[in-house]
């Protein structure tokens, strides 16, 4: 993988000349893996999926603000030479798309909002057993337990955990806080750039509602839910996304060089 602004990234179709280039922001303890083939490897789309500071091969401490991953990625744009990007961001990687849209709108041209919400706070029982060593393998079973829809395989729970649990402690704990205070409820009107809103019908994460809001509160805004999914929608249907997340980015009006 390569390395851009401290960044270790998964690069699809990165020079392709006439489309917009996309940026895949993956969620609290995750890494770029988060992000399933399916979506990371879009036929004819240009992808970078990043692992932010702290995760996955990324070095760093991760930050406990979502405001300073908002700046990381516009680091990540900059050291890319690319004037602007579209940001697809999960969870809390939609709040630092959100953050990155609202304070540097010059630089984002199309927003991905998937199990996002304009705040994101977690439970007091997930913030404390996170800040301790000794109980972080029980916040990891409860954000395990809460992110996917009942019918989802054990297998994908397992191998979700795992990857969350290789995160280490302070750093999801650092998401955590980040997330807990995030609010941009009231900041949701300066954002003008073409937006999609997804989520998974049964998300206990980030349930519809946040989705709706987002929708509501974002001009023109569109929102797709699938049905037969939870917090992990792109996990849980990937193919369902890729094919939502691909309409989307062919509506997106890109000039080369723009």
């Amino acid at each position: 993988m390569p390395v851009a602004s401290g960044l270790y990234y998964f690069a699809n179709q990165a020079d392709h000349p006439t489309r917009p280039p996309v940026i895949l922001i993956h969620g609290a303890g995750g890494n770029s893996l988060y992000w399933p083939p399916q979506i990371r490897r879009l036929p004819n789309q240009r992808i970078f999926a990043v692992d932010l500071p702290g995760h996955g091969r990324s070095e760093g401490l991760g930050h406990h603000t979502i405001d300073d991953y908002a700046d990381g990625i516009l680091e990540f744009i900059k050291a890319l030479k690319l004037n602007g990007a579209v940001l697809v961001g999960h969870s809390m990687g939609s709040a630092i798309a959100l953050s990155a849209a609202i304070r540097f709108p010059e630089r984002v041209i199309g927003l991905g909002l998937v199990g996002g919400g304009a705040k994101l706070r977690v439970a007091p029982s997930i913030l404390q057993s996170a800040s301790n060593p000794s109980t972080f393998a029980n916040a990891v079973r409860m954000v395990t337990e809460f992110s996917f829809a009942p019918q989802t395989g054990e297998r994908l729970k397992e191998l979700t955990a795992q990857r969350m649990s290789g995160t280490r402690p302070p750093v999801l704990h650092g998401d955590f806080l980040a997330c807990d205070a995030f609010n941009a409820m009231d900041q949701l009107s300066k954002i003008s750039t073409p937006t999609l809103v997804l989520c998974g019908g049964g998300d206990q994460m980030t349930p519809p509602r946040y989705s709706e809001f987002l929708r509501d509160h974002i001009a023109g805004a569109h929102m797709e839910v699938i049905a037969d999914a939870g917090h992990m929608v792109m996990l849980e249907q990937p193919e369902k996304v890729a094919g939502i997340l691909d309409g989307f980015l062919n509506t997106i009006s890109y000039q080369p060089g723009q």
